[in-house]
């Protein structure tokens, strides 16, 4: 881009939002065209994402105070106004004056007269009615305040949301910017105090984890490779058999510039996400088949926990997503694993095997930010079809006392405990030695949600 001055954050994220279709296209897909253009990386990121996350929240209060409908608004302004609400509401910290300069600052470079002063009215006006932008949520009306934090929001002077003690669902669903369905769901499932913490783990800045290569390095020693190129970072203490392979990293980054990626010492990992094969507890010698193993991050789990030594094959429906299985398993010196097409394995048999099922991922909307636009009640009900059908699949393939270890990114029931109940009633050779059900986090090593369940061949 040699001659051109580079690109603010804001306007890297408004040009992401002018493409973006949250039916349709992914917005990171968008981004990681355009990043190039400005030095401001982690913040177009985190404003893109912010505002794609608290849409819904967002467009309200714009409709609330431009005194005008959003479809008669348009696009382009209007995405340069969510931008700049983003960070009214959520990012206190920044000058409220910066934020409504700089936003008519990027309308000068798209519009009319006119609509600069347009765009500079509506912000006005939002901030107008803003109290106080950062207050403790538990000294404010809670219709009257957009949270931010577990513990504090951004205040406004009238009523922005539902009671909600008189209307829970309008209230969550509006709040957090998730589908009353959803919400509906939850609150029949889990009650309105956990309902709330989903929801906030659904919004929050999702922390980076990384699961150490055992096969190459051992965690302590790569935290002090972290800790002398000045990557801020701590080991995570966990709950299962083995030691802990997991550290959060503390200062965001670029993952392949990490010292030790391109060595293969480490892979970006979930806690959560990591669960199903820590309880798998893998043996060396084993014959274990990944039935959905594409990108491969579990797939190479399996291989460091059986030290490179157990059979491992890799398979997806997806041929194409399989390259990614070999890219990780190349990067850090796997040998174990054979990567074959589903057609190629129909007739094998093996000790255990790892479904990690696609699902209806909302156990991860903090992550996967479009679900919540796209996901409904119907494709979840196409989705435990699917899960069924592998689980059939996973069975057929299993020798006698061997184990299907399932797993989901999704906290809905159906897809979860109901399915394998219903399986372990249709297959009486078949029991439930273990099951995990985890909810999303906001709390201190805040983590996804998900499911896991260990079944055994009788």
């Amino acid at each position: 881009m040699a001659g051109h001055s580079k690109k603010t954050a804001r306007e890297i994220a408004t040009a992401v939002l002018n493409r973006f279709d949250k039916k349709r296209r992914y917005a990171a897909v968008i981004l990681k065209d355009l990043l190039q253009q400005t030095d401001q990386t982690q913040r177009a990121t985190d404003l893109l994402f912010g505002t794609i996350r608290n849409r819904t929240a967002i467009d309200k209060v714009i409709a609330e105070f431009s005194g005008r409908p959003l479809e008669r608004i348009q696009p382009k302004l209007l995405n340069i106004i969510r931008v700049a609400s983003f960070e009214l509401i959520y990012c206190p910290q920044t000058p409220e004056y910066s934020i409504v300069n700089e936003a008519v600052n990027t309308a000068k470079a798209l519009a009319r007269k006119k609509q600069i002063g347009f765009v500079n009215a509506v912000l006005r006006q939002i901030t107008r009615h803003i109290q106080n932008r950062q207050v403790p949520l538990s000294q404010a009306d809670p219709k009257k305040i957009l949270p931010q934090t577990l513990s504090t929001g951004c205040q406004f002077d009238t009523d922005i949301l539902a009671d909600p003690q008189a209307s829970p669902a309008d209230y969550f669903s509006l709040a957090f910017s998730l589908p009353q369905w959803l919400i509906t769901d939850w609150l029949n499932e889990f009650g309105a105090e956990q309902v709330r913490q989903i929801c906030f783990a659904s919004n929050r800045r999702p922390s980076i984890y990384i699961r150490t290569n055992t096969l190459k390095t051992t965690t302590q020693q790569l935290a002090e490779k972290f800790h002398t190129a000045e990557v801020d970072c701590e080991i995570v203490p966990l709950d299962t058999p083995r030691e802990s392979s997991t550290i959060r990293l503390k200062s965001p980054k670029a993952i392949a510039e990490l010292p030790g990626f391109k060595e293969g010492l480490f892979t970006v990992q979930d806690i959560t996400a990591a669960l199903p094969v820590r309880l798998l507890n893998p043996q060396p010698g084993w014959t274990i088949l990944d039935l959905c193993a594409a990108p491969g991050t579990k797939t190479t789990q399996l291989a460091e926990l059986t030290e490179d030594s157990a059979k491992i094959i890799a398979t997806d429906i997806d041929t194409e997503r399989l390259k990614s299985v070999n890219e990780n398993t190349t990067r850090l010196g796997i040998t174990c694993v054979n990567i074959l097409q589903y057609e190629q394995i129909r007739n094998s048999k093996f000790d255990c095997v790892l479904l990690d099922a696609p699902c209806s991922n909302t156990g991860v909307l903090a992550k996967r930010i479009e679900v919540r636009y796209r996901v409904n009640p119907k494709a979840v009900k196409e989705l435990a079809k699917t899960q069924t059908r592998l689980l059939a699949d996973a069975a057929e393939m299993l020798k006698p006392r061997g184990r299907i270890c399932y797993s989901t990114c999704s906290i809905q029931n159906p897809e979860n405990s109901r399915l394998i109940k219903d399986f372990l009633q249709k297959n009486s050779g078949f029991e439930l030695e273990s099951e995990r059900f985890t909810l999303p986090s906001a709390e201190e090593f805040d983590h996804d949600g998900g499911y896991v369940a260990i079944i055994t061949r009788k």
